[in-house]
């Protein structure tokens, strides 16, 4: 009875974890991201489902706090605690909806993974290929991945055709600070007014 007891708690605690480890190699942690997308992004699957199941993965694969501070740049010396912190949470819920907004509408993007190269401890940059169809070129996608933590890494930066998006992002924060003579508390209203559309 004991043993049908335990076997039963293992059942639920296995259950209610996520029951999907990322790899600590970069490329095939790529690989891997890019496999879960896929399903995600399925044709059967309702906007609502995609909407929550990518956010889920950003949070586990993408180092959203690294990408907000270095999308702030210098002014967030600026910034005291509480901004800071207000800060944070606005970013992480600006991040996950602009995330999830441009994929949903994707279904099964085809990516192969070619190559990874390490740029320092801290950095690997993945290179991988959007595959053209008739109606759409290929697209060059190189992933900046930060591995600090060996164990753990996560995605800081896409370059596509050589764009970075978290040094566009950086640049539109900056635009929006600068519009109103360096007035941060403006891009906390301007994240919001995107967040509750």
């Amino acid at each position: 009875m004991k043993k049908i007891f335990f076997i039963i708690i293992f059942l639920i605690i296995g259950l209610t974890q996520k029951t999907f480890a990322y790899s600590s190699d970069p490329k095939q942690f790529v690989s891997e991201v890019i496999d879960e997308t896929k399903k995600i992004l399925m044709e059967t699957n309702t906007k609502e489902y995609k909407t929550k199941k990518l956010s889920e993965m950003a949070l586990e694969t993408v180092d959203i706090k690294g990408v907000a501070y270095y999308s702030l740049g210098n002014y967030r010396k600026e910034l005291n605690d509480e901004q800071l912190k207000e800060y944070l949470i606005l970013f992480e819920n600006y991040f996950l909806k602009s995330f999830s907004s441009r994929l949903t509408d994707y279904s099964e993007p085809k990516i192969e993974v070619i190559s990874a190269k390490i740029l320092n401890p801290k950095y690997t940059m993945v290179e991988s290929l959007l595959l053209g169809t008739d109606k759409k070129p290929e697209v060059k996608i190189d992933w900046r991945i930060y591995t600090k933590n060996p164990d753990k890494p996560l995605i800081r930066d896409l370059i596509i055709e050589g764009l970075s998006l978290a040094r566009t992002q950086k640049e539109e924060f900056s635009s929006v600070i600068e519009a109103n003579n360096g007035d941060i508390t403006k891009l906390f209203i301007t994240l919001k007014e995107f967040i509750d559309k």
